[in-house]
């Protein structure tokens, strides 16, 4: 058994000094079963992480995304030890961000300029700030999750803090149906500056879906952005409009174009992307030069390394051999699993008397003493090796067959090792 002694102790500590004892919320105490489970994380290489306590683990949450190469990546890290002799931040711009910059023109069909940020807020909010000054309006259509700005996060359930007026200026639609946004114009007519969305999450796009939003939304004047922090740099080098063939007018960037550096991108058309130097998007970091460095090694590595088409084949693998396992245990009817290879996410339903999230819990904490950091995703890595894959597989194997044991006795919450873990919204 895997205890977690030092990690619930510092756990305790960290509270009195930072709130939630985490600076995000998707890697916080909210989001793991209570008790048991790793807290913090000492160091990684490759694939794997270790805890405060000892106990190592192939990780398949990969910082949320942003490693996509793997842990300590020889190429990305002499890219940032090289740079670091040289300088972090400079009174001026560095030659880095036209060297970066010339490579993300490359490869994003809708890249004609480029504007860099330090996270996926950053940029998303940028964009919808350059819409509303482009069209002169002021309300925002919104599919997926685009950050913790005011403009967005006040249409959620953390809208804790958010002016009210600011709240009524954005509108939820829902992915694959055109007719929830179609209610949004009508409603708001000649008053949506931009719909922004991600242009994949749960599913793929069904029926022309992105040709019929940007359609829809330069039918009465709003600018389309996709939102591709995910996306980009996972599903393909230049991001899900390249992949499905639609172009938008802005697009944000961000997660694994630096291998965990922070760095994002926000991209588009010349018309559109000049007007930027009549807002105010501006930051003393924004320029910051390791950053740059690493993003450059990623996409050269990537581009050398054929990373995207390797990291969809593994998740092929992954998804394949875990679905049908969901499938022989009788599981399907509380288990999804779903998404692009790259990124697939597991989707839980209420049954045999339990909700979804002690469904979750279960698992997580049966997983995690196998040893896996899991979350309920796959968020696969160039690193992931094949004794990883076939590694959780054979966990999943033990911890399904146990489960669906557990559910039809009704004994799963007996068997829980702590408080069910908790959504901290739900926005896909």
């Amino acid at each position: 058994m895997r205890k977690f002694t030092k990690s619930n102790k510092f756990l305790r500590k960290v509270k009195e000094v930072i709130p939630l004892a985490s600076q995000t919320f998707s890697k916080s105490h909210l989001v793991y079963v209570d008790g048991a489970a790793p807290m913090f994380i000492t160091h990684a290489k490759g694939s794997h992480v270790w805890d405060i306590d000892g106990h190592e683990y192939v990780d398949m949450i990969n910082g949320l995304l942003p490693i996509i190469l793997g842990y300590q990546y020889p190429a990305v890290d002499n890219a940032i030890k090289k740079q670091l002799d040289k300088g972090i931040v400079f009174s001026l711009p560095s030659p880095l961000e036209y060297e970066l910059a010339q490579l993300i023109t490359k490869h994003i069909p809708g890249a004609e300029m480029v504007r860099f940020g330090k996270t996926g807020s950053d940029v998303t909010s940028a964009a919808v700030r350059l819409a509303r000054a482009v069209t002169g309006r002021e309300h925002v259509a919104v599919g997926g999750y685009h950050g913790w700005h005011d403009w967005y996060i006040g249409s959620t359930t953390r809208y804790l803090g958010v002016p009210e007026a600011v709240r009524k200026l954005t509108h939820k639609f829902a992915y694959n149906d055109i007719s929830s946004l179609e209610k949004i114009f009508k409603q708001h007519k000649n008053e949506v500056a931009a719909v922004i969305l991600e242009p994949m999450n749960t599913d793929f796009p069904a029926d022309n879906y992105l040709q019929k939003v940007k359609n829809l939304a330069h039918k009465h004047g709003a600018l389309l952005i996709f939102d591709e922090m995910i996306t980009g740099f996972r599903f393909d080098l230049g991001g899900a409009q390249k992949l499905f063939g639609v172009i938008p007018d802005l697009a944000c960037f961000g997660k694994s174009i630096a291998n965990g550096m922070p760095l994002s991108v926000l991209v588009g058309k010349k018309k559109y992307m000049e007007k930027v130097n009549d807002i105010f998007f501006s930051g003393s970091y924004l320029g910051e030069t390791l950053s740059l460095a690493a993003a450059i090694a990623t996409i050269k590595e990537i581009e050398r390394k054929g990373v995207i088409e390797k990291v969809r084949r593994k998740g092929e693998y992954l998804q394949e051999h875990t679905r049908r396992l969901i499938a022989d245990t009788g599981l399907g009817d509380v288990i999804r699993l779903t998404g692009h290879p790259s990124w697939q996410l597991f989707l839980f339903s209420e049954g045999y008397g339990y909700k979804p999230l002690e469904i979750k819990t279960y698992i997580q904490q049966e997983i995690l003493q196998a040893g896996f950091l899991w979350s309920g995703s796959h968020n696969m890595s160039y690193a992931h090796s094949k004794e990883d894959l076939d590694g959780i597989l054979a966990a999943y194997k033990k911890v399904f067959t146990k489960l669906k044991r557990l559910l039809i006795t009704k004994q799963l919450r007996q068997n829980l090792a702590g408080k069910p873990i908790s959504d901290v919204f739900k926005v896909r």
